[in-house]
């Protein structure tokens, strides 16, 4: 696939088949969905829907990830709720193995400015348990580098520096966990979007994720509206040998046929 068409979109809860219809149409071969709520809940799979699905991906030739909340809290560790976080993570890990999807995006969870030791423990303990899982399972896990809150904000994703991303991934070396480059959350933060392909390179990476901001506050703007340097991010990823796949999330459906427009005319 050339770049272009390595320029998906992430359809949220939105209900698959629809997405995969209007990826068809437009030309798009990649999707991020939801399986928290609505008809793409985990449990609403039934095996006639999955032929059909799949269907659908192979006529289009479409890739799909399963996207996991943020809201979930990976880094939890209360009793009974941390054994449901599991299951949680365990029940997309084998949707995407039924659908034979891409990927699963994770995230790292979140702290409350208090127990930060244990709950980056918990956190990692976890995703630990999570790769096995996904390793018999044959399934890839992408962890996102989150987003920035403000200092004074009692709550703060783990995951959202350098330094916190590399506690996971220098503990996890599985060839099955790898990293959603999400580059609207290295804006925010000080090393920037460089600072963090310095540190972690192109290699594990099993999608980009794109929106724009100014880099003071987590917003998903359209491309242009912020100030992140669209062509550089994509020359460099391509310059360094990223071949995979990119997942605009930001705007409306027409929003994303009108970036994608935009993206071609950068001539990567």
């Amino acid at each position: 696939m050339n770049f272009i068409d390595r320029i998906g979109y992430d359809g949220g809860a939105t209900r698959l088949e629809d997405s995969l219809a209007f990826a068809g149409e437009h030309g798009f071969h990649y999707l991020d969905f939801s399986a928290d709520t609505g008809p793409n809940r985990v449990d609403n799979w039934p095996d006639d829907r999955l032929r059909a699905v799949r269907t659908l991906m192979d006529r289009h030739e479409i890739a799909v990830t399963v996207h996991t909340a943020s809201s979930v809290n990976v880094a939890e560790f209360a009793p009974h709720v941390g054994e449901a976080v599991d299951a949680y993570l365990q029940g997309n890990i084998d949707l995407a193995r039924r659908i034979t999807a891409h990927g699963v995006v994770i995230h790292g969870g979140m702290h409350f400015s208090s127990a930060i030791p244990e709950r980056m423990d918990a956190a990692r303990q976890r995703l630990l348990r999570a790769t096995d899982y996904a390793e018999n399972s044959g399934v890839s896990l992408f962890f996102e580098n989150l987003n920035w809150e403000p200092d004074n904000a009692e709550v703060h994703y783990l995951g959202h520096t350098v330094e916190e991303c590399r506690y996971f991934f220098d503990a996890i070396s599985s060839e099955r966990f790898g990293w959603a480059f999400t580059v609207n959350h290295a804006n925010l933060v000080s090393e920037g979007v460089g600072g963090f392909m310095d540190a972690f390179g192109v290699d594990r990476i099993g999608e980009v994720r794109l929106a724009d901001n100014t880099g003071e506050v987590e917003v998903h703007m359209l491309p242009g509206q912020g100030n992140i340097d669209f062509p550089a991010v994509f020359r460099r990823l391509e310059s360094e040998g990223y071949d995979g796949y990119y997942t605009m999330a930001f705007g409306s459906l027409d929003d994303k046929l009108a970036a994608r427009e935009l993206f071609r005319g950068y001539g990567i």
